[in-house]
């Protein structure tokens, strides 16, 4: 095989990265708590977002939240359900998320992961790979920007 066939081969295998923004509103509904959650400073909440911008649809996931009274630092972790049309293409997906941050910290500060669940797209969203980040400014409102690729 020549080295242009070979470096042809490589780069047709590269998946191409879209980058795509917008803003969500979210509604987060708590659920009622276990005695297990009540003693351990857990909590469970549902969200309900509805997203703008290159993503325009609407999610549903569920959290689970843990905090350090004493320290005040905390974690998530959740699923969603994205439906919707990205970019034109319409269909839907599953985001996993997990976060760390500690007490003080802006909202946007800690570590944040939210990637998409392998294999959980669906019609023209079918083989969709991704992470996002979320970013929250000092008056609460929610932006994203998602990088992502399709087959």
């Amino acid at each position: 095989m020549s080295l242009a066939l070979m470096v042809t081969v490589a780069a047709q295998k590269e998946p191409h990265v879209v980058h795509a923004t917008g803003s969500f509103d979210i509604k987060m509904t708590p659920n009622e708590p276990t005695d297990f959650e009540k003693a351990n400073d857990i909590a469970r909440l549902t969200s309900d977002k509805t997203w703008h911008g290159d993503f325009e649809g609407v999610s549903h996931g569920e959290m689970i939240t843990g905090s350090t009274a004493s320290t005040g630092s905390m974690a998530y972790v959740a699923i969603e359900r994205m439906t919707g049309r990205l970019n034109g293409r319409q269909g839907s997906f599953t985001f996993s998320h997990r976060a760390t941050m500690m007490k003080g910290d802006a909202p946007s500060a800690g570590e944040l992961s939210v990637m998409v669940v392998p294999n959980s797209g669906t019609g023209e969203l079918t083989g969709l790979t991704g992470s996002l980040m979320i970013h929250i400014d000092a008056q609460g409102k929610h932006t994203w920007t998602f990088d992502y690729s399709l087959p």
